[in-house]
Order: C-alpha cells, then sequence, then structure tokens
C-alpha cells in the first residue's frame, strides 16, 4: 500500500460489542478511511491484573465480528508480540510496515482520552498517528487536558452506552446480550461459555 488512510482500533474485545463496530464505521465514513484495523491487545496495561479471557476467544470473537465489512480487518500483531500492549509499539510497527505514505488514525472513545498522559510515550503517539475521539455517553471533554485536546480530533459518531464489562455481567446474570453484540459473537459466547 503506497497511499492510503488507515484506522486502528485496539481493545480487549473482551467481548466486541456494536458500540465498537458502530464506532468504527462511524469513523471510516466521516474521515475517508480506506480500512480500519482491529487490534485486540495481548495485556493490556491499563487493566491491572483484572482477568481477560484468553486471546483465541477474544480474536475469534472480533473476526465474528467483523466478518462482512471489506473494509474492516483484524491484526494479530500485539497477541504475536505478546507482553503488556503498547499502543505507540503498534503504531510505530505499521508505520514500519506501511511507510510514510500512509497516514495512521488511531480511534478511541473519550473514556480512553481521559487516560491518555497514562499511557506509555504518549507524546510521540500524539506525533506519529492522529488521534480521532469518538464520544461515549456522560464524558466530558473539557476534563481532558487542553493541549491534549488540540491535539485530536474529535469525530461525531452515534453514542452508544456500551461497555464489555455490563456484557459479562448480564450473562454471568443469565440475562440476553442479543442485539449488544452480533449475532455470531453471542452464538460464540454462549457455545464456548464465557463469562458464566
Amino acid at each position: 500500500m503506497a497511499k492510503g488512510r488507515v484506522g486502528i482500533l485496539g481493545g480487549t474485545f473482551d467481548p466486541i460489542h456494536v458500540g465498537h463496530l458502530i464506532a468504527a464505521e462511524g469513523v471510516r465514513t466521516e474521515l475517508r478511511l480506506d480500512r480500519v484495523i482491529f487490534i485486540p491487545a495481548a495485556r493490556p496495561p491499563h487493566k491491572g491484573d483484572a482477568s481477560i479471557s484468553d486471546a483465541t476467544h477474544r480474536l475469534e470473537m472480533v473476526r465474528l465480528a467483523v466478518d462482512g465489512n471489506p473494509a474492516f480487518e483484524v491484526s494479530e500483531m500485539e497477541l504475536d508480540r505478546g507482553g503488556t500492549s503498547y499502543t505507540i509499539e503498534t503504531v510505530r510497527e505499521l508505520r514500519a510496515q506501511y511507510g510514510p505514505e500512509v497516514e495512521i488514525f488511531l480511534l478511541m472513545g473519550a473514556d480512553s482520552l481521559l487516560e491518555l498522559t497514562t499511557w506509555k510515550d504518549y507524546r510521540s503517539l500524539l506525533r506519529e498517528c492522529t488521534v480521532v475521539v469518538f464520544r461515549r455517553p456522560g464524558l466530558d471533554l473539557a476534563r481532558v487536558d487542553p493541549d491534549i485536546r488540540e491535539r485530536v480530533r474529535v469525530v461525531p459518531t452515534h453514542e452508544v452506552g456500551l461497555a464489555s464489562k455490563d456484557i459479562r455481567r448480564r450473562v454471568r446474570e443469565g440475562k440476553s446480550i442479543r442485539y449488544l453484540v452480533p449475532p455470531r459473537v453471542e452464538a460464540y459466547v454462549l457455545s464456548q461459555n464465557l463469562y458464566g
């Protein structure tokens, strides 16, 4: 790929849900991205010791969720790299792979933006890619450091107040997750007895 506009959306995806997909598609169309790469984290640095599902399950759920959208793809780069997943390392790996002609857009929710100053080498991250923020319900961007707020692009997308932890809780409580996750992800969660 000599030139292009590539969005990346990283996360634990435990599980991936429709909010992730709606936000990614909204940003893709708004910014005319050629594609969006979903990158499941090996070990997210901000999750602490919280237990997360095995990487094979999380990767498969992402694959099932994006299947059918030719502009969406999945990368195993952070899982292959292993250890703690740092976004700056992922951006640099993609930059080395694609070259300087490709624009890289890092997609994140406003909740992640609030934590950005705690990320490894976040100032370099702001220089090496365009950080794109999609709003989450109830989050006030005025709380973000003004220096950071000036260097990110806020894209309006449909706000979906979903969190993976709420989906896991619903499964534990025996409640339906239909329409909160894609149908094939729901079937996978139930068939693999995840979160039960």
